[in-house]
Protein backbone atom coordinates (compact mmCIF):
# COMPACT_ATOMS: atom_id res chain seq x y z
CA UNK A 1 0.00 0.00 0.00
CA UNK A 2 1.40 3.47 -1.09
CA UNK A 3 2.18 5.87 1.83
CA UNK A 4 -0.11 8.97 2.11
CA UNK A 5 0.87 12.35 0.45
CA UNK A 6 1.91 15.15 3.10
CA UNK A 7 -1.22 17.05 2.08
CA UNK A 8 -3.49 13.88 3.51
CA UNK A 9 -1.09 12.89 6.53
CA UNK A 10 -1.98 16.14 7.81
CA UNK A 11 -5.72 16.26 6.94
CA UNK A 12 -5.82 13.05 8.62
CA UNK A 13 -4.85 15.23 11.88
CA UNK A 14 -7.41 18.12 11.56
CA UNK A 15 -10.31 17.31 13.66
CA UNK A 16 -13.74 18.82 12.24
CA UNK A 17 -15.92 20.10 15.36
CA UNK A 18 -19.41 20.72 14.17
CA UNK A 19 -21.56 23.23 14.73
CA UNK A 20 -18.82 25.58 16.27
CA UNK A 21 -18.34 28.04 17.53
CA UNK A 22 -22.36 28.24 16.19
CA UNK A 23 -25.13 25.69 14.50
CA UNK A 24 -24.11 25.18 10.54
CA UNK A 25 -20.02 25.62 11.15
CA UNK A 26 -17.63 22.68 10.10
CA UNK A 27 -14.91 24.49 12.46
CA UNK A 28 -11.46 22.78 11.16
CA UNK A 29 -9.76 22.46 14.14
CA UNK A 30 -5.63 21.92 13.77
CA UNK A 31 -4.46 20.85 17.58
CA UNK A 32 -4.19 17.74 16.87
CA UNK A 33 -1.85 18.44 14.13
CA UNK A 34 0.18 20.74 16.75
CA UNK A 35 -0.02 17.94 19.60
CA UNK A 36 1.82 15.56 17.46
CA UNK A 37 5.36 15.94 16.96
CA UNK A 38 5.42 13.91 13.84
CA UNK A 39 3.05 15.16 12.14
CA UNK A 40 4.06 19.08 13.11
CA UNK A 41 7.16 17.93 11.53
CA UNK A 42 6.13 17.50 8.69
CA UNK A 43 3.50 20.19 8.21
CA UNK A 44 6.78 22.53 9.28
CA UNK A 45 8.66 20.67 6.53
CA UNK A 46 5.94 21.47 3.68
CA UNK A 47 6.53 25.19 4.36
CA UNK A 48 10.52 25.18 4.80
CA UNK A 49 10.90 23.27 1.33
CA UNK A 50 8.81 25.94 -0.24
CA UNK A 51 10.88 28.54 0.68
CA UNK A 52 14.13 27.45 1.33
CA UNK A 53 15.55 27.84 -1.80
CA UNK A 54 13.66 31.47 -2.55
CA UNK A 55 14.49 32.66 1.31
CA UNK A 56 11.92 35.61 2.18
CA UNK A 57 13.11 38.18 4.52
CA UNK A 58 10.86 37.64 7.30
CA UNK A 59 7.40 35.42 8.12
CA UNK A 60 4.37 37.63 8.81
CA UNK A 61 2.14 35.53 11.09
CA UNK A 62 -1.49 36.34 11.76
CA UNK A 63 -3.05 36.07 15.21
CA UNK A 64 -3.08 33.64 16.46
CA UNK A 65 -2.16 30.34 15.08
CA UNK A 66 -0.27 31.93 12.68
CA UNK A 67 2.04 32.55 15.13
CA UNK A 68 2.66 28.87 15.79
CA UNK A 69 3.54 28.25 12.33
CA UNK A 70 4.95 31.02 11.24
CA UNK A 71 7.51 31.60 14.05
CA UNK A 72 8.72 27.83 13.40
CA UNK A 73 9.34 28.62 10.08
CA UNK A 74 10.94 31.43 10.34
CA UNK A 75 13.13 29.87 12.91
CA UNK A 76 13.98 27.04 10.45
CA UNK A 77 14.52 29.37 7.79
CA UNK A 78 16.79 31.39 9.95
CA UNK A 79 14.96 34.99 8.78
CA UNK A 80 12.96 36.99 11.54
CA UNK A 81 9.26 36.81 12.21
CA UNK A 82 6.80 39.64 12.40
CA UNK A 83 3.39 39.38 14.28
CA UNK A 84 0.08 40.90 13.08
CA UNK A 85 -2.19 41.04 16.28
CA UNK A 86 -5.53 41.88 17.13
CA UNK A 87 -5.94 45.37 17.98
CA UNK A 88 -4.69 47.03 21.25
CA UNK A 89 -2.20 43.70 21.63
CA UNK A 90 0.81 45.33 20.34
CA UNK A 91 3.06 48.14 22.83
CA UNK A 92 4.49 49.90 20.00
CA UNK A 93 3.08 52.72 17.67
CA UNK A 94 0.96 50.82 15.67
CA UNK A 95 -0.74 50.80 12.22
CA UNK A 96 -4.15 49.30 11.93
CA UNK A 97 -6.60 47.60 8.81
CA UNK A 98 -10.11 46.97 9.78
CA UNK A 99 -11.79 44.03 7.74
CA UNK A 100 -15.30 42.54 7.63
CA UNK A 101 -16.28 39.43 9.29
CA UNK A 102 -19.14 36.96 8.33
CA UNK A 103 -20.87 38.74 11.69
CA UNK A 104 -18.98 41.99 12.04
CA UNK A 105 -15.66 43.56 11.53
CA UNK A 106 -12.45 43.35 13.37
CA UNK A 107 -9.15 44.98 13.31
CA UNK A 108 -5.43 43.59 12.94
CA UNK A 109 -2.14 45.95 13.79
CA UNK A 110 1.43 45.57 13.15
CA UNK A 111 4.02 47.69 14.46
CA UNK A 112 5.46 50.48 12.07
CA UNK A 113 8.71 49.64 12.56
CA UNK A 114 8.47 45.74 11.69
CA UNK A 115 9.34 45.64 8.46
CA UNK A 116 11.03 48.41 5.86
CA UNK A 117 10.44 48.60 1.98
CA UNK A 118 11.41 46.24 -0.08
CA UNK A 119 11.71 43.48 2.67
CA UNK A 120 10.35 40.31 0.36
CA UNK A 121 7.46 38.81 3.32
CA UNK A 122 5.67 35.31 3.28
CA UNK A 123 2.42 35.84 5.13
CA UNK A 124 1.21 32.93 6.50
CA UNK A 125 -1.92 31.52 9.16
CA UNK A 126 -3.39 27.93 9.83
CA UNK A 127 -6.70 28.85 7.40
CA UNK A 128 -8.19 30.76 4.72
CA UNK A 129 -12.05 31.20 5.10
CA UNK A 130 -13.30 34.55 4.05
CA UNK A 131 -10.03 35.82 3.32
CA UNK A 132 -10.79 38.87 5.81
CA UNK A 133 -7.85 38.58 8.17
CA UNK A 134 -5.13 37.71 5.65
CA UNK A 135 -6.14 40.41 3.32
CA UNK A 136 -6.14 43.30 5.80
CA UNK A 137 -2.59 41.42 6.99
CA UNK A 138 -1.18 42.03 3.46
CA UNK A 139 -2.73 45.43 3.17
CA UNK A 140 -0.49 46.04 6.65
CA UNK A 141 2.57 44.60 4.99
CA UNK A 142 2.38 46.54 1.24
CA UNK A 143 0.95 50.40 3.52
CA UNK A 144 4.64 49.85 5.29
CA UNK A 145 6.34 49.10 1.84
CA UNK A 146 6.66 45.34 2.34
CA UNK A 147 6.79 43.23 -0.96
CA UNK A 148 4.42 39.65 -0.02
CA UNK A 149 6.29 36.71 -1.67
CA UNK A 150 2.76 35.08 -1.38
CA UNK A 151 -0.01 34.16 1.48
CA UNK A 152 0.42 30.57 3.22
CA UNK A 153 -2.16 28.58 4.88
CA UNK A 154 -2.71 24.76 6.21
CA UNK A 155 -6.20 24.95 5.21
CA UNK A 156 -8.12 26.71 2.07
CA UNK A 157 -11.91 26.58 3.00
CA UNK A 158 -13.20 27.10 -0.71
CA UNK A 159 -16.58 27.44 -0.61
CA UNK A 160 -16.65 30.55 1.55
CA UNK A 161 -14.79 32.14 -1.33
CA UNK A 162 -11.46 33.91 0.60
CA UNK A 163 -8.94 32.41 -1.54
CA UNK A 164 -10.61 33.64 -4.70
CA UNK A 165 -10.79 37.11 -3.24
CA UNK A 166 -7.36 36.95 -2.10
CA UNK A 167 -6.39 35.91 -5.40
CA UNK A 168 -8.77 38.18 -7.08
CA UNK A 169 -6.77 41.32 -4.78
CA UNK A 170 -3.17 40.14 -6.40
CA UNK A 171 -2.52 38.37 -3.52
CA UNK A 172 -0.36 35.22 -4.33
CA UNK A 173 -1.48 32.11 -2.33
CA UNK A 174 -0.51 28.47 -1.72
CA UNK A 175 -2.20 26.15 0.75
CA UNK A 176 -1.46 22.82 1.65
CA UNK A 177 -5.16 21.48 1.40
CA UNK A 178 -8.45 22.05 0.70
CA UNK A 179 -11.70 21.31 2.73
CA UNK A 180 -14.74 20.86 1.19
CA UNK A 181 -18.15 22.20 3.23
CA UNK A 182 -19.01 25.10 5.60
Amino acid sequence: MPEPSAADYIRSHIRTVPDWPHAGVQFRDITPLLSNPRVFRVLIDQFVHRYFDRKPDAIAGLDARGFIIGSVLAYELNIGFIPIRKKGKLPFTTVEERYELEYGSASVEIHTDAVRPGERIVLIDDLIATGGTMGAGARLLQRLGAEIVEGAAIVDLPELGGSQRLREAGLPLFTLLEFEGL
